[in-house]
């Protein structure tokens, strides 16, 4: 009886919170994930974790959550947060042969190491003070060396070059931060099923980290309520990008590898998270040949495409979206269990080759001159094979460049040495030059910052920027343990402002966040090679030398006085003595013998021992003294005048 009115308590009790959350809300709280597989044209695999959760308007006095996590929630709150971006990388995103113009790689190629950028909603004189906040309570929930970047020598405070024009955005980068375990487990916390069910569950470490680029990303924003009385909702988007080589042993050189969800993460995908709203999975193919694409004109036709000439897939799509240059297979899990689990999987029957879509020009970065002095840095663009280079500007056609890049303090760059090269022609800054703000760096307080727009026409082969640079000197205690290796500057950041990449379908999307990103106008960008610059650096094992020396010669003196001022000469004496009656009897019988003949008295032993000691206290006293006198002369030597 006990037991059943228990339950009937608990029934109740879920009824009336089932009830709160109909009619006291209009909006809840809202989880959804998606995987999204391509394969490369360099014979690789494009896996995309995409998980997205929104938390609604609520009232400004705060918030019960349910599915959003709780510690971002108040990230947001506490340091008045508007956006938000952080992202984990290692290694380096392949422009040419992974894609430049399409929405995945603008998004989400980062650059090695750590990035953090903010934008706050508090007075201009409160950014860097929440910016510092900030970084530390993301270092800690990350378990990262994010707190770095809260030196004024760490981050910058960019314009317009970064792509979002506010006076209170700041910007920061670690290049050399590792990647591992430690920030992945932090970051998979925050969502509601962890990986433990759902699409996370595919996320292997020793698979993630064995693949050639992986980058998991976290992006925040806030949304205006529009309402008295009610708060900002938050959108939190959490990505996870990963390069993985599929098993090329059993296959032709010219021939794709096939692959299975399986074989890429060693695991199956056994259900959906239950608290998901919606759990997809996405193939996206490019390399299909022309006469596929024509002959595909309507849906049923498309639902026949998982099987043909080119290629097979293990299990048959729920839909077909066709795009301008690839199709697109999508995979609802909810029917999946422990029973059937879902396991995706590509077999290529005929060799295929493709081209990825490229950006409009393809950036690089790289150090000039030699020596420990000074050098110039210099970046390159060469043309592509991209079609969308097209925009008019007074009847000429145009491509429009931005170009923002941050210099430690250390390196000391001359603005004034700017040159601009189109074709290796020398061009004024009035002709190519249409934008540029600059801050110049202050000796270990800030850094320097450069952000640059170039009109370049439209027929342009290559173009070129050098900027000359000294090299500063710095304490001792600045120097990090590995100051051989060298210093990094972080990478250069390329946007095109004029050119956006998205993905066109023609059929309707339904409710997917991801395809909606995907369709949504994103500015195309790219970022350059993280320059690493060698350093004048001290011998430091010279003060290990130098300690090393003035402590033995220390060590001698002071031995030294204190075996002077311990010791007992007279024990000495009486010691000697005794051994010298036990060792040379003889001697002293013979020297009694001599004394009684001469008739001299037979203490003379005792007196030449006596005067032995003397002798050898004197030399001892010497020693000291010379000790002493050597301490003293490498001392006043060795002391800067």
């Amino acid at each position: 009886m006990a037991r059943l009115v228990r339950s009937w308590i608990l029934l109740l009790i879920l009824q009336s919170f089932l009830v709160s959350i109909a009619f006291g809300s209009k909006e809840v709280e809202e989880f959804s994930e998606a995987l999204l597989l391509k394969p490369l044209p360099d014979r690789k695999v494009l896996a995309h974790f995409h998980f997205e959760n929104r938390a609604p308007p609520s009232n400004s006095h705060g918030r019960h959550h349910h599915l959003f996590p709780k510690a971002i929630s108040q990230l947001v709150q506490k340091f008045r947060v508007k956006e938000m971006e952080l992202s984990f990388t290692q290694g380096r995103w392949n422009h040419e042969h992974w894609g430049g113009f399409d929405p995945l790689s603008s998004m989400n190629a980062k650059p090695v190491g750590v990035e953090l950028w903010a934008v706050f909603d508090v007075p201009l004189s409160q950014v860097d003070t929440s910016w510092k906040n900030l970084t530390h309570a993301l270092s800690g929930l990350f378990c990262a060396s994010i707190n770095f970047l809260e030196s004024s020598t760490s981050y910058a405070a960019p314009t317009w070059g970064f792509g979002t024009n506010s006076d209170k955005l700041r910007y920061g980068s670690l290049p050399r931060e590792a990647v591992c375990t430690e920030n992945l487990t932090p970051w998979l916390k925050l969502l509601p099923c962890r990986d433990k069910d759902g699409i996370s569950a595919l996320m292997n470490r020793p698979s993630v980290y064995r693949g050639f680029y992986h980058s998991q990303r976290l992006h925040l924003s806030t949304v205006e309520s529009g309402q008295e009385g009610l708060g900002s909702g938050i959108v939190l988007e959490q990505t996870l990008t990963v390069v993985l080589q599929p098993d090329t042993t059993s296959v032709e050189r010219n021939t794709q590898p096939s692959w299975s969800l399986n074989s890429l993460f060693g695991r199956k995908v056994v259900g959906r998270c239950v608290l998901a709203k919606s759990s997809n999975v996405y193939l996206q193919l490019e390399g299909l040949s022309g006469h596929e694409l024509k002959n595909v004109d309507s849906e049923i036709e498309a639902h026949k495409l998982w099987k043909n000439a080119d290629f097979e897939l293990s299990l048959k799509p729920d839909r077909v979206l066709r795009e301008i240059s690839s199709f697109l297979f999508i995979f609802d899990i909810e029917k999946s269990s422990d029973s059937e689990p879902f396991d995706l999987g590509l077999t290529w029957k005929r060799p295929s080759k493709w081209l990825c879509q490229l950006a409009p020009l393809h950036a690089s970065r790289f150090l000039m001159g030699s020596g420990n002095e000074r050098g110039a840095i210099a970046i390159l663009l060469k043309e592509t094979e991209s079609q969308e280079k097209l925009n008019l500007t007074n009847g000429r056609c145009t491509i429009k460049v931005n170009i923002f890049q941050i210099f430690p303090w250390y390196v000391k760059v001359y603005y004034h040495t700017l040159q601009i090269f189109v074709d290796q022609q020398k061009k004024t800054d009035s002709e190519v030059l249409k934008k540029i703000n600059v801050s110049p760096s202050t000796d270990k307080v800030s850094s320097g910052m450069m952000e640059m727009m170039l009109e370049l026409p439209c027929e342009v082969k290559s173009a070129a920027i050098s900027i000359e640079y000294d090299k500063g000197f710095l304490h001792i205690d600045e120097y990090p343990p590995d100051a051989n290796q060298g210093f990094d500057i972080p990478s250069a950041l390329i946007s095109f402002p004029d050119h956006h990449a998205s993905l066109d379908f023609k059929e309707e999307l339904g409710n997917s966040p991801l395809l909606s990103k995907f369709k949504e106008k994103s500015s195309v960008r790219s970022y350059t090679e993280v320059l690493l610059v060698p350093l004048t650096t001290p011998d430091f094992s010279m003060p290990y030398n130098v300690i090393t020396i003035t402590c033995t010669i220390f060590a001698l003196y002071f031995g030294s006085l204190l075996n002077v001022i311990r010791r007992r000469i007279g024990e000495e004496e009486r010691f000697l003595k005794s051994q010298g009656k036990k060792k040379g009897g003889l001697k002293q019988l013979l020297s009694r013998f001599i004394a009684k003949i001469r008739g001299r008295p037979i203490e003379e032993s005792s007196s030449s021992s006596e005067l032995q000691s003397s002798v050898l206290s004197s030399k001892l006293i010497f020693k000291i003294i010379l000790v002493a006198g050597a301490a003293a002369a490498w001392q006043y030597f060795s002391t800067d005048k």
